[in-house]
């Protein structure tokens, strides 16, 4: 089935909440929030989503205690480690969005390893954000444009585009916020400037396809009129 979002860029929020109100601790939630991911990539394709965006890791959450960050770094090396394999089966590519230089070597080069790995496929594309904030992605293209020394006069909504993390990457139609908070979080601010917004009550943990059809039917029945009269 085929609802039309191209691409679908999801805010994962509510793992720590989800595992307070299983009298769990916090790393208990991010666990079960990267097995949501794993159901939610298997689910988007047969759903015609071709780009799947998740939001992993903003810039802000180093403000998180130590313990926690570190727990998150494993998760992700752990998610590439044991998935990275069966994605490339599934025809699944691989791409990250994000400041990688301040990650952990590791992240970096299991990030790497999957890029390389999966840059081949043809199918879904799986673009995760990590170490990620619109505010700084944006920063950072102003400053490879000023560096590259790139006339004034040249410089229109394509050109910018062209640098920032997401270059060659369709803008999101869709945007799913999990656990009912209704922002936007620091998201792909340049690029979701015409998405639409659905705003899921389920914690991230208690994600899966039906969720995400749920989600995608709500879109196919929205009028997108960018700024016209439709």
């Amino acid at each position: 089935m085929n609802y039309g979002a191209r691409h679908v860029a999801i805010i994962m929020d509510g793992n720590g909440r989800w595992a307070a109100a299983q009298g769990e601790p916090r790393v208990v939630g991010h666990r079960a929030g990267m097995e949501a991911l794993r159901r939610i990539v298997r689910a988007a394709p047969s759903l015609g989503v071709e780009y799947l965006s998740v939001y992993a890791f903003s810039t802000e959450n180093w403000k998180r205690p130590a313990e926690e960050v570190a727990a998150l770094m494993d998760l992700l090396v752990e998610y590439l480690r044991s998935e990275t394999d069966e994605l490339d089966r599934e025809h699944v590519r691989m791409l990250f969005i994000g400041e990688r230089t301040a990650l952990p070597p590791v992240c970096q080069e299991e990030m790497e390893r999957a890029v390389r790995r999966t840059a081949g496929n043809t199918g879904l594309k799986l673009v995760i954000a990590m170490n990620y904030g619109g505010r700084d992605e944006i920063v950072r293209a102003v400053r490879r444009m000023i560096k590259g020394e790139l006339d004034a006069g040249r410089v229109d909504e394509d050109v910018v585009g062209a640098y920032l993390d997401t270059a060659g990457i369709p803008d999101p139609d869709l945007v799913i916020r999990a656990s009912g908070e209704m922002r936007l979080s620091n998201y792909m601010l340049w690029q979701t400037a015409y998405a639409e917004i659905y705003v899921a009550p389920q914690y991230w943990p208690d994600f899966d396809g039906d969720v995400l059809r749920q989600a995608l039917e709500a879109f196919s029945q929205r009028e997108r009129r960018f700024g016209g009269l439709g």
